[in-house]
């Protein structure tokens, strides 16, 4: 999936946002209280710039970090 992608096809959206939401879990489970929009939205931009599952992973926990909410 790439930027160039777009979100022109709604089941490419929502399998998108269902493999986030299995991602976030793992996160959720180990974190402080968070918005979980903020870690949706980094996991997103990363898959959609190319990063594997587990490299948007960690570039949202990595955002989380950044902006002092998580872990």
């Amino acid at each position: 999936m790439t930027a160039a992608d777009g979100f022109t096809d709604v089941a490419m959206l929502a399998a998108l946002l269902h493999e986030t939401e299995q991602h976030h879990g793992a996160y959720e489970a180990s974190a402080a209280a968070h918005n979980w929009w903020d870690w949706y939205a980094a996991y997103i931009v990363a898959r959609m710039r190319g990063q594997t599952p587990a490299e948007a992973s960690e570039a949202a926990a990595q955002y989380m970090t950044r902006i002092g909410s998580g872990r």
